[in-house]
C-alpha cells in the first residue's frame, strides 16, 4: 500500500514541530522558541484510520533567515513536489503573503491542503478571517493548539485535526487505484508468477507482489503464488484461472505457457494503471519503434539499491532495447529522487520503473516534466512487453 506524505509548512515558530509531536504522540521533532530549530525536513510514519500508512514531514520555517536558511527553505520547498496533503500553519491571525503564495502554489500543483491556525490558546482564530480564507481557497480552516489544559479537550482538538486530514485525503485525486479494482471479483482466482532468481531479494517478495496478494485478500479472491517452472503443471491440473500476473522479466516464457483465452498482465503494468499516467505509457511504448542510432533514453529508478550484474534498469532493459531496435542507443539512469537531467529535451524516451517504493504524487512529479516537454514516457513492464511482442495482450485486461 502506498505511504501518503503529509507536509507541515509555515513560518518559523508557528508550531510545526509541536503539531507533528502531538499527532504522533511522540517527541519526533525538537521544539524550541528559537527560530531555525528544525533544519532538514523530519519524517515520521504513522497509521491514520481510513487512510492507512502516512508519513508526517516536519519542515523548516519558510521564512528562515539564518545563515543556512536558504538551503533549509529549498529543502522544505522540495517537499511540495512530493506531498499528497499539506498543512499550512499560521498564527496570530496573520495570513501573510508567504502563506498566500504557498496556497496558490499548492493549488497549481493540485495538492489539497488544510489551513491550521496554531497557538489558538494564546490568540484565538478570528471567525471572519476563517470564513474569508475558506471561501477564497476552497479548503478547511482549523483552530488548533497543543497547549490546552483540559486533557480531553486537547485530545478532541487532535482528533478534529485528524478528521480534517482524513477528509482531505479521502477525496484527493492523488490517491492510488487498488491494483485489481474492476479486474477481479470475489471468489475469482489469480495466479501470481513470482520468479525467485538472482535478481530477487533474499528471503522476501518484492513490494508489488506483496501489494497484489493483499489486494486479492481484501477482495476475498484466491491468490495462487508460484514460480515460472511450476506454471505449466498448475495450469494443466487446476481449473482455468481468471487472471495471470507475472513479473515483467518472465513475460516471454509465461506468455508462451498461458492459453490465449486467459487474461495475462504483469505487476508493473498493474502499477502503471494504479498510480501512473496509464494512457501516456501506452502511447509512449509505440515510440520505441521510432528510435534511431544515437538517441538517448532516460531510465528512472525510484528506489536506491545495489545494482547487480542482472539489474533490470541498468543492464537488462538497455540490452533488450539494443537487441530489439538494432540501434546504438545511449542510456542515462537516475536513481531514487535525484534531480532529472537539465537537458531533458535531448532524450527521445523516458522509461520509469513501476514505482512501488513511491506514491502516485511522487511518481507523477518524476514523469510530468517529460510529458510537459513532449517526450514519450513508458514504464519498465510496458516496455518489456512491447519488445517481447506481447504488449497488446498485457494491456487487454484493462480494455475490457
Amino acid at each position: 500500500m502506498q505511504v501518503l506524505n503529509i507536509g507541515v509548512f509555515g513560518r518559523t515558530n508557528t508550531g510545526k514541530s509541536s503539531l507533528v509531536n502531538a499527532l504522533t504522540g511522540q517527541e519526533i521533532s525538537i521544539v524550541s522558541d528559537q527560530a531555525g530549530t528544525t533544519t532538514d525536513p523530519v519524517g515520521k510514519r504513522m497509521e491514520i484510520p481510513e487512510i492507512g500508512p502516512c508519513r508526517l514531514v516536519d519542515t523548516a520555517g519558510l521564512d528562515d533567515v539564518t545563515d543556512l536558511g536558504a538551503q533549509r527553505v529549498n529543502k522544505s520547498r522540495a517537499w511540495l513536489n512530493r506531498v499528497d496533503l499539506a498543512l499550512i500553519l499560521f498564527n496570530s491571525n496573520s495570513f501573510t503573503k508567504l502563506e498566500q503564495d504557498l496556497a496558490i502554489q499548492l493549488r497549481g500543483l493540485k495538492v489539497p491542503f488544510v489551513l491550521v491556525h496554531t497557538q489558538s490558546d494564546i490568540v484565538p482564530l478570528d471567525e471572519a478571517l476563517a470564513q474569508e480564507l475558506s471561501e477564497k481557497y476552497g479548503t478547511d480552516v482549523l483552530e488548533f493548539s497543543v497547549a490546552l489544559l483540559d486533557e480531553q479537550e486537547q485530545q478532541e482538538n487532535i482528533e478534529l485535526l485528524l478528521a480534517f486530514i482524513i477528509k482531505a485525503l479521502s477525496s484527493s485525486p492523488l490517491r492510488e487505484r487498488p491494483m485489481f479494482e474492476g479486474l477481479v471479483e470475489e471468489k475469482q482466482t489469480v495466479v501470481l508468477v513470482c520468479p525467485i532468481d538472482v535478481s530477487a531479494p533474499t528471503g522476501r517478495l518484492i513490494l508489488p507482489q506483496v501489494m497484489a496478494i493483499r489486494d486479492l485478500l481484501d477482495r476475498r479472491s484466491t491468490a495462487v503464488v508460484l514460480q515460472v517452472e511450476e506454471l505449466a503443471d498448475y495450469l494443466a491440473t487446476h481449473p482455468t484461472p481468471d487472471l495471470v500476473v507475472t513479473d515483467s522479466q518472465a513475460f516471454a516464457p509465461v506468455s508462451a505457457c498461458v492459453p490465449p483465452e486467459v487474461p495475462l498482465t504483469s505487476f508493473s503494468v498493474l502499477l502503471a494503471r494504479s498510480k501512473g499516467p496509464f494512457a501516456e505509457y501506452v502511447a509512449g511504448a509505440a515510440s520505441i519503434d521510432a528510435l534511431q542510432d544515437g538517441d538517448k533514453i532516460l531510465i528512472l529508478e525510484s528506489c536506491t539499491h545495489h545494482a547487480s550484474c542482472e539489474d533490470i534498469g541498468r543492464v537488462k532493459l538497455p540490452r533488450l532495447f539494443q537487441k530489439y531496435t538494432g540501434k546504438q542507443l545511449q542510456f542515462t539512469v537516475v536513481a531514487g529522487l535525484d534531480p532529472l537531467p537539465e537537458n531533458l529535451r535531448d532524450y527521445r524516451l523516458v522509461v520509469q520503473c513501476g514505482g512501488c517504493m513511491i506514491n502516485k504524487r511522487e511518481l507523477l512529479s518524476r514523469v510530468n516534466p517529460a510529458m510537459e516537454a513532449g517526450i514519450p514516457i513508458c514504464n519498465y513492464g510496458m516496455a518489456i512487453a512491447y519488445m517481447n511482442g506481447i504488449f497488446q495482450r498485457s494491456i487487454a485486461p484493462f480494455c475490457r
